[in-house]
């Protein structure tokens, strides 16, 4: 995922002090959960007396704001579950165990993704299943040349590199370098950092320089994981840079079904909500959004400008 957390002052107090920026225990969010359930107010009768209408106001008020806490715990729980490794919408626990347990995931991913679990923000990593979906569609493709925009640790990075040939080359772009650290130890460990062109620096200063070396439809498959507000520049840059038949992959898309709570307002998912409309109306592209994760969607390039 990237994987950027979800910002504390986006949520109601509450919330956000449940949240702890993924590190609240889940008990405590779900008692948050189920108090904002019990405060709901049911839905009011539209023919109310006139010494009634003030009252009715508030407590449609109450009502809403009842409704925004509910909605902000339940975003918070999706957090801590992803920050768990249980990265999946709307999967229990148990079902999402044994889809774990059918991913086929490499020993050295099995490791990173471990050792990303105990740092600040994981619930930022790719969940395995994600990871195998993005090798398997380089595969099919039978992709050379990959991008991909937002690195974090590197376990969706290092599971394309594995699936690329040796000949094969990722450009990864990733403006954290305490997080690049991390991935270049795993790309040297599983024996695969030469495939892998590490960007350290702004994902759209890297992207713009590819361009202007000439390397305009020129690569095959490109996976972004970023920051969300820049979602609509990186793929505008990436479809210049993708070939005609190749995939573009946005994560992040549902972002903890934010996107489909009317009542979530704050930066972020009005972004991914806007970038959503954008690209179900772009002509350029064939699409495809899959609720795996924390949602994907595949874009084909159809044609070139």
């Amino acid at each position: 995922m990237r994987r950027s957390a979800v910002a504390r002052h986006s949520l109601p107090p509450a919330a956000a002090a449940a949240l702890g920026f993924g590190v609240a225990p889940p008990r405590a969010l779900q008692s948050l959960a189920m108090a904002a359930a019990a405060t709901t107010s049911p839905p009011l009768g539209s023919c109310l007396p006139p010494c009634h209408r003030r009252r009715s106001s508030m407590c449609s008020s109450a009502s809403s704001a009842a409704s925004s806490a509910s909605a902000a715990a339940t975003t918070a729980l999706a957090v801590e579950e992803a920050r768990r490794g249980r990265k999946q919408l709307g999967m229990e626990p148990p079902l999402y165990d044994y889809l774990l347990a059918n991913v086929r995931e490499h020993p050295i991913l099995r490791d990173l993704r471990e050792e990303t679990a105990a740092m600040r923000g994981s619930q930022m990593q790719v969940s395995p299943a994600q990871a195998q979906l993005l090798a398997m569609l380089v595969q099919i493709l039978g992709a050379q040349r990959c991008i991909e925009v937002g690195v974090f640790t590197g376990y969706s990075s290092l599971a394309v590199a594995l699936a690329l040939p040796e000949s094969g080359r990722l450009v990864a772009c990733e403006r954290d370098e305490r997080c690049l650290e991390v991935a270049k130890r795993y790309y040297r460990l599983a024996g695969v950092a030469h495939k892998v062109d590490v960007k350290h620096a702004l994902a759209v200063d890297s992207l713009k320089s590819l361009l202007e070396s000439g390397e305009a439809s020129s690569y095959d498959f490109a996976f972004v994981d970023a920051d969300k507000k820049m979602y609509e520049e990186y793929f505008e840059l990436l479809l210049k840079l993708v070939r005609v038949g190749g995939l573009i992959v946005m994560d992040n898309v549902l972002w903890y079904g934010r996107v489909a709570d009317p009542l979530v307002n704050d930066p972020k998912t009005i972004s991914i909500r806007d970038f959503n409309k954008k690209l179900l109306e772009d002509t350029r592209v064939n699409i495809s959004m899959v609720p795996i994760g924390d949602g994907m969607t595949i874009c084909r390039k159809l044609e070139d400008d």
